[in-house]
């Protein structure tokens, strides 16, 4: 168990787990600068529980295994500046390049990890305990330290080169300006996207530093996607560090941190959605959270640096001090107002609703929204699994599933009592007409959000709701509609009306859409006098 006692905040280590590998890093790795410079380094309770969690290794790992042997095949760490990100990230290329970082079998008690037997005469030793995962170095480490530029390199490479030379591992690395040597056959390169010629080669491990600025104009998408081929092959792996990224640049960490798969290690401590980075009171309590563990930065300075910056780009400096993914221009609606209107509860059947809809074809997602009459809105659910009412078509061959869809709005009308359906018509009129047919013209209203005029007042409906203290107004917390919610810009037209748009061509805002549909219907249902005030809904899950 890692503790910090600064924040209280306590990470539990119950799995197995390379733990020689941290020993090895605190006794090989000295302080790089500083007024400590030189000194013995002590890892910060975040630095140890992502060492730990990228050494995790499998109960079922197997002698001779690689890669393979560990739980995770790579690992990202997203951030905020000034934790310690990249000498940490230097303690990891060293011990990848001499430390024992392979997995050797499990230990019965009582065995040793001698340096001396490695090529190291500090004299240290490592005693495991009975059930212990061992470990042993890369015979021959070839590894790769990649960033966007020299100056970003050198947030790693910089103090590498310096507990090279302040401790035990000069006798075994001659550090250059773009390459240190590894004993007699292996190297540490740099990579930078001027200095792309050594892709290809059968690396051992990558470190890929501030990877929430590769994108694949500026070609390091491909460096990435290369670098880890090249790893994999070897039975190697990799590892990603970042400050929070702009969702519109499509980075190569937005990737990583949307990918379903389960074998990536992911660490990206976030305070609450609903707090405000603009309020001077709640930053102060997204910084106490995001650099928890990390007991050497000074609040107030950060404070200082964060003010400055949003004088000019509020985004950026919420990607760099808040740890938040935020795009750079101004959004539709503030992500923390609309989080903070989050209240779970659950609906009862034949609640009274209205639904808002919003359909595609093969690009873009299509969704359901419904609202209560009392004001709570929420991502339906349909079918025996109790699927959300929203498709991906990725998810389903590149198709949204029509079938599907007919067959949950279905079973939406028959669940509640719906009063009416605000539905956006294009690439569905067929089934928009067929539910006028089956539901009433009464109920299914064709409803045009190509209309600037009442669509700019449709979200300034749902907007103005959304923002005022005492507005009834909450909804589900529905993160597939926070993230569209957060997606959603503006752009203005005449009369100071603006329409919506994405904030970069790969993001969705789908799931925005129905939600200001919904939202109109139930204010025009109210006005209409249709709505039954009652209680339609029980807390709890």
């Amino acid at each position: 168990m890692a503790k910090g006692p600064d924040t209280g905040a306590e990470f539990v280590v119950d799995f197995p787990t390379l733990w020689i590998v941290p020993d090895w890093i605190e006794a090989h790795c000295p302080i790089p600068d500083g007024f400590r410079v030189g000194e013995d380094l002590e890892l910060y309770p975040w630095q140890l529980w992502c060492t730990v969690n990228h050494y995790r290794v499998k109960p079922t790992a197997r002698v001779g295994q690689l890669a393979p042997a560990f739980h995770y095949r790579r690992s990202q760490v997203v951030a905020p500046q000034k934790t310690g990100k990249g000498p940490w990230s230097a303690t990891i290329v060293l011990a990848e390049a001499a430390g024992p970082v392979v997995f050797d079998s499990w230990a019965k008690g009582g065995e040793r990890y001698r340096c001396s037997d490695h090529g190291c005469g500090c004299g240290w030793w490592y005693g495991y305990e009975p059930g212990e995962p061992m470990g042993v170095p890369w015979p021959t480490p070839l590894i790769q330290l990649t960033a966007t530029s020299e100056d970003q390199v050198d947030n790693v490479y910089r103090p590498l080169r310096s507990m090279v030379k302040r401790g035990p591992l000069a006798e075994l690395m001659q550090t250059g300006e773009e390459f240190t040597r590894v004993g007699d056959d292996g190297r540490i390169d740099v990579v930078t996207s001027s200095a792309l010629s050594r892709l290809g080669n059968p690396i051992i491990f990558a470190l890929q530093d501030e990877t929430g600025l590769y994108t694949a104009a500026n070609k390091l998408r491909k460096v990435a996607e290369t670098q880890r081929r090249g790893a994999a092959g070897m039975g190697g792996r990799s590892m990603e560090t970042t400050n929070g990224w702009d969702p519109s640049d499509s980075s190569v960490a937005q990737t990583t941190s949307e990918a379903k798969v389960r074998d990536i290690f992911r660490y990206h401590p976030q305070a609450p959605k609903s707090l405000s980075y603009k309020d001077k009171r709640q930053r102060r309590r997204i910084h106490t959270i995001v650099y928890a563990g990390s007991s050497h930065v000074d609040l107030d300075a950060i404070e200082a640096e964060a003010v400055e910056i949003m004088e000019k780009d509020e985004a950026q400096a919420e990607r760099f001090f808040g740890n938040r993914c935020v795009a750079g221009t101004a959004s539709w609606l503030d992500p923390a107002k609309w989080a903070a209107k989050a209240k779970p509860q659950r609906i009862r059947p034949m609640t009274r609703i209205v639904l808002g809809f919003d359909g595609s074809d093969s690009d873009d997602w299509t969704a359901i929204r419904a609202e209560t009459m009392d004001g709570y809105q929420f991502t339906p659910k349909y079918g025996g699994n109790d699927e959300p009412t929203i498709w991906n078509p990725a998810d389903h061959g590149g198709q949204v599933p029509r079938a599907e869809v007919r067959a949950a709005m279905d079973q939406l009308m028959r669940r509640y009592d719906v009063v009416r359906l605000y539905a956006d018509p294009p690439y569905w009129d067929t089934e928009i007409d067929d539910w006028v047919d089956e539901y009433g013209e009464e109920r299914v209203i064709r409803w045009h959000t190509r209309r600037i005029v009442q669509m700019h007042a449709a979200c300034e409906r749902l907007k103005t709701d959304v923002i005022k203290r005492d507005a009834t107004f909450r909804h589900d917390g529905c993160e597939t509609t926070y993230d569209h919610i957060t997606h959603t810009r503006m752009a203005a037209r005449p009369m100071d009306r603006y329409v919506l748009r994405k904030a970069s061509p790969t993001q969705k805002i789908d799931a925005t859409i129905p939600s200001i549909l919904a939202h109109e219907a139930l204010g025009d249902v109210i006005a209409a006098g249709l709505a039954e005030r009652e209680v339609s809904y029980y807390y709890g899950s």
